[in-house]
């Protein structure tokens, strides 16, 4: 699972032409020379410390994303090379997480992709979704551990992919759903991982898994991640330093999850309730606070007083109407 170029950023605008910093996540390689490869090289930038940027006016207009290849090259002559997709960033700055995709008002499905389709079409910040991975490691998405009888970490994919939703869509897997999420450029999508019914093996797997897909389909500039597994929002900082993670548990301090670099907290709003203090601290620490799951408008009403960064809903409709 060793990544030995990454990038601290995945998007541009038209007023931030930088993308991010070409490094070796570790740290434990130096590189000491960049170069920009490809069909689209002229179009980059590339500066001897491997901040990547891109050039005015130079990316054809009639795509939001452009794959762009990069060679590092180390004191003693080794070459390494990536490719990443690089993404004009329109994505969507409100306070609306749509919690299992926008599914309750329309009769959708939760966690369908006519439900993630539904967050995009109603303009949310972001959209979450809850993966598992299948007896042969295939991520599936899920609430629940099990579906019509069948416990996912204990079932194959051949047996997963027979499965109907409610809505008469397959059980998605995440390629589906991230391939989904990929066609367009304004909702982030939300990569909740669940904590594993089998083992702290089988959680961490799924964590390299999850990764791994994200890396293939080169879905950087949209994936975020959360967790209720302490253990796998670390093992995600230490495969992408520059990701988006935050902890569900509720029970550390932003004090006790700076410490381990994680990015925000995303507490059940009875726990926000009891540590009001932790917004102001956790914005102290640069850390983000979202706030799961808020179906009542004067709940929302109060978080938003409280400056919260995100509200997670299955009332996106409702809440868009409150922050727009």
């Amino acid at each position: 699972m060793a990544q030995q170029l990454t990038l601290s950023g995945y998007t541009y605008t038209d007023d931030n032409k930088i993308i991010g910093i070409a490094e070796d996540p570790t740290k434990t390689t130096v590189y000491k020379k960049f170069a920009v490869k490809g069909p689209l090289a002229s179009a980059f930038a590339i500066k001897k410390n491997g901040q990547l940027s891109v050039r005015p006016n130079t990316l054809p207009a009639n795509t939001f994303w452009h794959d762009v290849t990069i060679e590092a090259t180390t004191a003693e002559g080794k070459v390494v090379t990536n490719t990443f997709r690089i993404v004009k960033d329109q994505f969507i700055r409100n306070k609306v997480i749509a919690h299992r995709g926008a599914w309750k008002k329309s009769g959708t499905t939760e966690n369908s992709l006519t439900a993630l389709r539904n967050a995009v079409a109603l303009g949310c910040m972001g959209s979450e979704f809850d993966i598992h991975l299948s007896a042969d490691s295939i991520p599936y998405i899920n609430h629940d551990a099990a579906i019509q009888g069948f416990t996912i970490e204990k079932t194959e994919s051949s047996q997963l992919s027979q499965i109907k939703l409610s809505n008469g869509e397959s059980l998605p897997t995440l390629l589906s759903y991230l391939q989904e999420g990929m066609k367009q450029n304004r909702t982030r999508l939300i990569l909740e991982l669940k904590p594993s019914v089998v083992s702290k093996e089988r959680a961490l797997l799924l964590t390299e898994k999850v990764i791994a897909m994200v890396r293939e389909l080169k879905a950087q500039a949209w994936a975020e991640y959360i967790s209720f597994d302490y253990d796998v929002c670390k093992k995600i900082k230490s495969m992408e330093p520059h990701a988006k993670v935050a902890y569900l548990n509720g029970e550390l301090s932003p004090a006790q999850l700076a410490a381990d670099h994680i990015d925000g907290l995303d507490y059940h709003h009875s726990i926000l309730k009891k540590n009001e203090s932790w917004f102001e601290e956790a914005h102290q620490k640069k850390q983000t606070v979202n706030v799961w799951t808020v179906n009542e408008k004067s709940l929302m009403e109060w978080l938003l007083q409280k400056n919260v960064d995100f509200i997670t809903t299955n009332e996106p409709e409702m809440l868009l109407e409150i922050v727009q």
